[in-house]
């Protein structure tokens, strides 16, 4: 039986790295602290940072941006504008709904572990999100409304979960700003809204589990019921993919 070789300093620490975009700690994109701040945090020289780096990215697992530094890959490839899903979005009025229907599970589920997992960081970074989205105006703030959700999602450290969210990234902004454009200005539904998005807070932040997997599942499901209904009574809905509107929230 063949001893297995130890690892060298440097694979330590790429293995160290891998570990932190494994358990959600390095998030989807997230930048890469410096070399310099690697080097002090993890008391080794900045040569073995780099070449803990550069097996990390011959591995996919890193990129590197030119005059940025280096970010976390995203494992799942994202959606772009000329993929077939996205054409099958913009072109088909049902894809809406399709996305909400997939939504719910992903961030009842997102919800959940966030409120049985979330670090005391992770819950600094929801509160943040959610004062942030609650300041803002409604119709312009669909960035900080996706912005909410997703420290939820990186709270619940599924990495999966967490990579496959990130991958419908640009499909979710869509359905929130279309969500925004058609109920912002109705006062019922923008209440319900708000009303949803603050048991989301609270439950994951009081780490209510299944409270906070049912808030998240009821929110989108009700975002999702209302555009059918205002589609159905005005026989028509602005959706962000294809009308060039202002963004908004959801």
């Amino acid at each position: 039986m063949t001893n297995k070789q130890p690892l060298s300093t440097a694979q330590s620490i790429a293995t160290h790295l891998e570990q932190m975009i494994l358990d959600g700690s390095l998030a989807p994109e997230s930048k890469i602290p410096s070399e310099r701040q690697l080097s002090s945090r993890l008391g080794v020289s900045r040569a073995i940072v780099r070449e803990a780096l550069h097996e990390l990215h011959g591995r996919g697992m890193i990129e590197t941006r030119h005059g940025k530094g280096s970010f976390v890959a995203c494992v799942v490839p994202t959606v772009d504008e000329s993929t077939p899903l996205m054409q099958l979005y913009v072109g088909h009025s049902r894809t809406l709904y399709d996305l909400f229907e997939v939504r719910e599970q992903l961030e009842g589920q997102a919800a959940a572990l966030a409120a049985e997992r979330a670090t005391e960081q992770d819950q600094y970074r929801i509160r943040k999100a959610f004062e942030a989205m609650e300041a803002a105006d409604p119709l312009t703030n669909a960035d900080l409304d996706h912005a909410f959700h997703r420290s939820i999602a990186e709270a619940s450290h599924n990495p999966v979960l967490l990579h496959v969210l990130n991958s419908l990234k640009s499909l979710m902004l869509d359905s929130v700003q279309a969500a925004v454009l058609n109920l912002a200005h109705r006062t019922a539904f923008k209440q319900q809204i708000d009303r949803h998005h603050r048991q989301i807070y609270h439950a994951v932040i009081s780490r209510q589990a299944r409270w906070a997997k049912k808030a998240a599942m009821a929110h989108v499901r009700h975002v999702s019921d209302s555009l059918r209904q205002i589609e159905e009574q005005e026989k028509s809905l602005i959706r962000a993919a294809l009308d060039s509107q202002p963004a908004a929230s959801a």
